[in-house]
């Protein structure tokens, strides 16, 4: 029977969970949903200086937002430090690993002498044999792994395929600072190990830190998981991917309007295909994912592209269930609070407006804009726009207008159109030099969903209150 496949995400909390580590995260649950097995969270929060509870609390909600959920309890990589010196003195034990006394001077010494050379800066061994005893008085030394000085190393990447690093290129590295505290190279290997970490599926980054962690695996006598590092995000210029690009945390791909399941697809799409289908069902993604059919080329993030695959998936939301979306957003929005109190009221409305709504939206930010109408209180402000139509000719259209809808009964988008378009036939007007004046009027805008849904949505009441605000203004 083969082992249970194990994978996991291991984000470091020094800053929110930005978009190239929540495609990570999503490659990892994909794989191992789709072939049966566990994905574990585990927080390498070792940089004490920089790990805050705030990043924590960010990389949890943004996975749990995306709908990433994991399996077992969260492991916290600092509070493993004691097993990480274990098997640092392990390795001591074993002889695969020794103690270094070599000083800051001397280290910089090496680093300096790369540089002339034109070499990248390696530790030279210079206490791979020597006798402990030659220490200096007092020296705490730090424990560096004795690799393998010739040969090769070569990890058989599930993304990248055979990639191999000569030996004398990987110098001997440290496992165990001065201070006794684990390097980030020991704490990654040991956890995954006690973890069970059957594959690693990471960004290429990483991929010399696959070379370094298979000889750690390899000295202490551990099966290396199976690795595949996958290309980088970059700018759609092409550059790596910076803020101006769109590298920010999910949070605020969220406060930008956009929802999980659009930028959970948008994230598939980035490195990874099946044909040329660019719309998935989580159902879909799960059973056709593919680690092998991940490209090694950068993928390219392009904001018009998600804001597309974000208008396809709200017009196919259920408009209730857009409107739950609007409601969860709204207290996280600058200003979202009196908007929030004024939906509780006029809940229904929205929902009734959505239709006409998320045909032209491409956001949820863009159709809390667009529904501003519906909460805007008595008189209507005016955009620059929605003022212009509403000039002395604009006014009298709507002091015609105001009378022929009173009798306008049922009130609907239906009986409310045959009224203003009997109207422009008698006054010899298009049924839009009549429609806009009436908008301006409505929302406060010169754009907006089909006038008649509006009449219909605000209802008749409040249709005629504000028409007769605008046409009894004095000129």
């Amino acid at each position: 029977m083969s082992e249970p496949v194990i994978t996991r995400f291991a984000p470091s909390p020094t800053g929110f969970l930005h978009i190239g580590g929540a495609r990570t995260a999503l490659f990892n649950w994909l794989f191992a949903r789709h072939i049966g097995g566990k994905m574990l969270l585990r927080i390498e929060d070792t940089d004490r200086q920089r790990s805050t509870q705030e990043a924590i609390d960010a990389i949890i909600a943004g996975m749990k937002w995306l709908g990433l959920d994991w399996d077992g309890d969260i492991v916290f990589q600092f509070a493993r430090a004691t097993r990480h010196r274990e098997a640092a003195e392990a390795l001591l034990t074993l002889g695969r690993a020794y103690k270094c006394y070599a000083t800051p001077q001397e280290l910089e010494d090496m680093r300096e002498k790369a540089r002339r050379e034109g070499k990248p800066p390696r530790y030279d061994g210079r206490w791979r044999d020597r006798d402990p005893s030659e220490a200096p008085a007092g020296a705490q030394p730090v424990i560096r792994l004795k690799a393998p000085q010739e040969g090769e190393t070569t990890v058989e990447d599930l993304v990248q395929g055979k990639v191999t690093w000569p030996n004398k290129d990987l110098d001997d590295l440290v496992l165990l600072r001065s201070d006794g505290t684990p390097t980030y190279m020991l704490s990654v290997v040991v956890d995954d190990h006690d973890m069970n970490v059957t594959h690693i599926i990471r960004g290429d980054d990483h991929l010399t830190n696959a070379a370094r962690q298979s000889q750690i695996y390899e000295a202490l006598g551990w099966k290396v998981p199976r690795m595949g590092h996958i290309p980088l995000i970059h700018g759609s210029d092409g550059a790596k991917l910076s803020k101006r690009h769109g590298a920010l945390g999910v949070e605020a791909y969220r406060a930008m309007g956009y929802v999980p399941d659009a930028l959970r697809n948008y994230l598939v799409r980035l490195g990874w295909s099946h044909g040329d289908q660019e719309l998935f069902t989580t159902k879909e993604m799960i059973e056709l994912f593919d680690i092998s059919k991940v490209g090694r080329a950068a993928a390219r993030f392009d904001f018009a592209k998600l804001e597309n695959i974000n208008g396809q998936y709200l017009r196919a939301m259920p408009d209730e269930e857009i409107v739950r979306q609007i409601e969860a957003l709204l207290p996280d929005l600058p200003g979202g609070g009196r908007t929030a109190a004024l939906l509780k009221s006029r809940r229904d409305q929205l929902v009734a407006a959505m239709p006409g709504l998320k045909e032209r939206a491409k956001t949820l930010i863009e159709l809390i804009e667009g529904s501003s109408f519906l909460f805007a209180e008595r008189p209507l402000p005016l955009d620059e726009k929605a003022a212009a139509l509403l000039n002395a000719e604009g006014r009298e259209t709507l002091k015609k207008a105001v009378p022929v809808l009173e009798k306008a009964e049922p009130w609907s988008a239906e009986t409310t159109e045959a009224a203003i378009r009997s109207l422009a036939e008698t006054l010899g007007m298009k049924l839009g030099a009549v429609a806009q004046p009436l908008r301006a009027a409505l929302t406060g805008k010169s754009s907006s969903p089909g006038i008649f849904d509006v009449l219909n949505v605000l209802g008749k009441e409040e249709s005629l209150a504000r028409l007769r605000d605008q046409a009894q203004k004095p000129a």
